[in-house]
Parts: C-alpha cells; structure tokens; sequence
C-alpha cells in the first residue's frame, strides 16, 4: 500500500510520496557522488584532502585552477543539460501519451543542430561563438514549433505530433548534411563535435547562462506541474475535471521545447537523454505525478555526468563526446521502447 507523508507549515500543505521522497534522496546522493568523482579524478587525479582544499582555495592555481576552472564548471554543465533534456522528454510524452516521444523525434535537436551547424559553417568565423547558444536556442524552438504549426487541426492529435514530428526532423538533419559537404574541414570537424554533444571546454559563464535560462522554466514548472498528470488521463476525462486539454497541451509543448533548446544550445545535439531519463523515472518511483519530475531530471543529470565522466576518464589520453558514450545506451534503448510497443 502506498504510504503518504503530509508536510504542513505556515499555510502550505503537501501530500508527498514516500517511495519518491526515497528514490529522490537516493538519486541525489548518487548525483552528489559522481560529481565528486568528477572533481577528482582524470589525467591528473587528485586525494580528497587536495580537492578539499583546491576548492577552499582563494588562488586560482595548480590544483585549484584544475577543480575550479576545468571540472567543477564541466560537471555542472553536464548536471544541468541532463537535467533539462529529461524533463523535456518528460513533457513530450506527457503531451503525445506515446513512450518514444523525445526533443530528437520531435524536431527540436533537429532544428537546433540545423540551426548551429549552418552558424559553426557560416557565421561563426565573422560572428564569433558568443552567438551559438542563441542561434542553436532559436533553432530548436523553430524545429519545435513547425511541429505544432504542421500538426495543427482544430487541435494537435498525438499522432499528428509524433509522424510530422518525425518528418521534420528528417528535413533538418538532411539539411545539416547537406551543409557539411559545402563547408571546409576545418569549420566541419567543430560542427561534428557540437552534432555529437559534448560538455568539453565547459566555462563559468555557459553554466550561469544556462541557470539564467532555465529558471523562468522552473517557476513554470511549479506552476503546471500537478497539470503534467492530468495530462496524463484521457482527454475527455481531462475535460469533465474543469481542464483546458489543448491550451494546457500546448502549455506544455512550448515549455519543453524551450528547455530543450537552452540545453541543446549548450552542449550539442545530445540523443536519447529525453527518450530515456522518462522511462528509468518512472520503473523508479511507480507513479506520475510532480514529484515524477524532480526524479526525472535527476536521472538525466546522472546519465550526462555519467557519460561526461567516462569520455574524460576511461580512454585517456583521449577525451571523448558525452554524447557518444549516451548514444550507445540511448539507441539499444530505443529499439527495445519500439519492439515492446508492438506486443
């Protein structure tokens, strides 16, 4: 039997699950563990009274200049990617009801990868890169939004979603192909790595950015968070309870779309985070609700810091794309969703 806590102060009460309270204190420390880890070891590995230390420390030097200014901004970029590309992909879902809906099929990472490319190959040598995250932004959410313009019939059907959703993308990646074959070598192998996705290089201000971007979609989040199980039931239901389906649908759509694509700006096209992160969030807590957001989030965030640890750390010297190391579980994945969804 499910077991409840109830939180009570100063006006606000809250029903909370117990399993998902454990399940997000277990994912937190397992979150907390790999970011630790990835402030500790690499080409240079360093004991835990060094990396205390080089965090405590003033001087930005030596080992303090290899924890703060190298991994720590890496890991959190990596922490804060995932975490938006799962609850993306969780919205998604929500909104279609179908288990392989993801930013990838639905045109965003599509749009937005089209969208760099074409700045990486075009403008980035006059521009400069300050522009890439906005140009790969604004991408995305117009891949996202050609699906729902596409889709549109007195109403976006999940179906609809899903098939032009699928279509587009196409478009977008034979365009980005399409791009790369007119370019120089030298502009295509930075597009390559940005297409593979990757949080090397990771800057203080490319963290801050992408909070700074993210946390309008935070608020949002506690706003039409409890509307993410409504969405969930069956539309007519949703409806007899008081529920405007489509505006709230369309809600959603427009708020994962633009996570997505802060997310994406940042660190590349990385797949299957959105499809995945859903699912392994849900076999954990056993149940939608808001709280399945909070776990969701974690799961990406563990996913990305996961790859991003192995891409830095197992090949050395070599240090591999984050999305590489994704893909290779995020694909299998994949095929597993689609064979199960036709039994």
């Amino acid at each position: 039997m499910d077991k409840w806590v109830l939180v009570r102060a100063n006006g606000y009460s809250r029903q909370l699950h117990l399993q998902s309270l454990v399940v997000i204190l277990v994912l937190s420390f397992i979150a907390l563990l790999i970011g630790w880890l990835s402030l500790a070891i690499g080409k240079y590995n360093l004991s835990i009274p060094q990396l205390f230390t080089a965090l405590g420390s003033g001087q930005i030097a030596g080992d303090a200049f290899i924890v703060q200014i190298l991994r720590m901004p890496r890991m959190l970029l990596a922490l804060l990617v995932g975490g938006a590309l799962g609850v993306s992909g969780l919205l998604l879902q929500t909104i279609v009801r179908n288990p392989l809906a993801s930013p990838d099929i639905m045109g965003v990472t599509g749009g937005a990868s089209a969208a760099a490319v074409w700045f990486l190959t075009v403008a980035a040598s006059s521009s400069g890169a300050f522009w890439l995250p906005l140009v790969a932004m604004a991408g995305g959410v117009a891949g996202g939004g050609l699906v729902y313009l596409l889709a549109w019939s007195s109403g976006a059907s999940s179906t609809r979603l899903i098939l032009i959703g699928i279509g587009v993308s196409a478009i977008m990646t034979a365009l980005t192909t399409m791009l790369l074959l007119f370019t120089p070598m030298s502009s295509v192998m930075s597009a390559y790595v940005w297409l593979t996705g990757s949080v090397y290089g990771a800057r203080w201000y490319e963290v801050t950015n992408l909070a700074m971007w993210l946390f309008p979609a935070v608020l949002a989040l506690l706003w039409v968070g409890r509307s993410v199980l409504v969405n969930e039931l069956d539309e007519s239901l949703s409806v007899g309870l008081g529920v405007n389906a489509e505006f709230m649908r369309r809600t959603l759509l427009v708020l994962s779309v633009y996570i997505a694509g802060a997310a994406i700006a940042y660190a590349g096209a990385l797949s299957f985070v959105g499809l995945m992160s859903p699912h392994l969030a849900r076999r954990l807590t056993g149940r939608p609700g808001p709280e399945l957001i909070v776990v969701t989030a974690l799961v990406g965030s563990i996913l990305v810091m996961v790859a991003d640890l192995i891409g830095r750390v197992v090949f050395l010297p070599l240090d591999l794309p984050a999305g590489i190391f994704v893909s290779a579980i995020g694909a299998p994945y994949f095929l597993y969703l689609l064979l199960r969804s036709r039994t």
